[in-house]
């Protein structure tokens, strides 16, 4: 089986070293993702500005939170999973928002459920959602905005779901106690 390297700041690409000065100094350390994505530095320079654009969207903290780890569920990243729940943690997001998001079960709250399902939709359709379903998700008190900013959420999340899935990332020490594997009987 082929090893991927986890870059540091002196073995990774001279390409992806500035941008690890900026993970570092955003995060206090580099992420195990963002050690194995220097291979290729313009993997990591995209990922760290779709990551950047998304923050910016219209969307709120936690709804951002939600097309993550919609995402993260949907294609099944375990790293991802674990690494999202624990930002919404440190977001203060609602413990049963949580737990529904890990669970694949619907959300407690009406209009991040909408949005749940909407991202839901996405991935597993590859954009293919339905008219009757993106107009549902408007009528939730959504944009035509937000129906893109989900599709810059989920890029954002293809980058890293799967570059997980390809180097088997390891979960960062900060991850501990969200550990996740997906429910077998998970419904929408």
């Amino acid at each position: 089986m082929t090893q991927f390297t986890s870059h540091t700041i002196d073995s990774a690409p001279e390409a992806a070293r500035p941008i690890f000065e900026g993970v570092r100094s955003a995060f206090g350390f580099v992420p195990n993702l963002q050690s194995y994505m220097a291979e290729a530095p313009e993997l990591l320079a995209g990922y760290t500005a779709l990551w950047d654009l998304f923050s910016k969207s219209t969307l709120t903290a936690h709804e951002q939170q939600v097309v993550y780890l919609t995402a993260n569920f949907e294609n099944e990243c375990h790293y991802c999973m674990a690494g999202h729940t624990t930002l919404a943690k440190m977001q203060k997001m609602e413990a049963g928002v949580i737990e529904a998001l890990r669970a694949g079960t619907p959300l407690p709250d009406a209009r991040l459920e909408a949005l749940h399902r909407f991202t839901t939709l996405v991935v597993r359709n590859r954009g293919w959602v339905d008219a009757a379903d993106v107009d549902a998700f408007i009528a939730a008190g959504f944009t035509k905005r937000n129906v893109l900013e989900v599709v810059l959420g989920v890029a954002t999340k293809v980058m890293s779901n799967y570059t997980n899935h390809l180097v088997h990332t390891p979960l960062d020490a900060f991850m501990k106690g969200n550990e996740w594997s997906k429910p077998v009987a998970a419904a929408l």
